[in-house]
């Protein structure tokens, strides 16, 4: 094994120095080329400390509250989403079309959408409600599985009246 080198009063300088600007133990070390260890025994001669346990768990909270009104704010994204195409299933839709010899472009406006398109409108719906529980899920007990089972049976109902199995 290597010698160890001497802690210089320049070390101790430059410890207090860096512990002012905000850096850690392992940063410190690394930056003097020195141990943890001998870090935290200089610091300790110096009395200042590296522990931040009540700073690092206030910041932790502060991220997990601004994190969870992230994703209460898309809930409420996605629940929009969702009624607005839920809205469009039995409204009238335009549909459009490129074809014939010179590529000529065509719309028309059905009734509803075809039984296919209203399947994708009910999928995207069911996507879109899912993922919001998840991000938010309700307060009260089984709430999500409720919603979960109405959206199941309007599922079924839309293939009954079309004739899709």
């Amino acid at each position: 094994m290597g010698k160890a080198r001497p802690v210089t009063d320049e070390d101790r300088k430059r410890v207090r120095e860096l512990h002012a600007e905000g850096k850690g133990r392992n940063e410190i070390a690394e930056l003097l080329g020195r141990s943890g260890r001998t870090i935290s025994e200089i610091a300790k001669g110096l009395g200042i400390s590296f522990a931040r346990a009540a700073e690092v768990r206030q910041a932790t909270e502060i991220r997990q509250a601004d994190l969870a009104a992230r994703r209460a704010a898309f809930a409420i994204k996605l629940h929009d989403i969702a009624e607005r195409e839920a809205a469009k299933i039995n409204q009238p839709h335009e549909y459009w079309d490129w074809g014939g010899k010179d590529h000529d472009f065509d719309t028309f406006t059905a009734p509803e959408p075809t039984p296919g398109d209203k399947r994708a409108y009910m999928s995207l719906v069911a996507t879109a409600l899912d993922r919001s529980l998840k991000l938010a899920p309700p307060k009260e007990e089984g709430g999500a599985d409720k919603v979960g089972s109405l959206l199941t049976s309007l599922f079924d109902q839309l293939r009954e009246r079309h004739g899709d199995h």
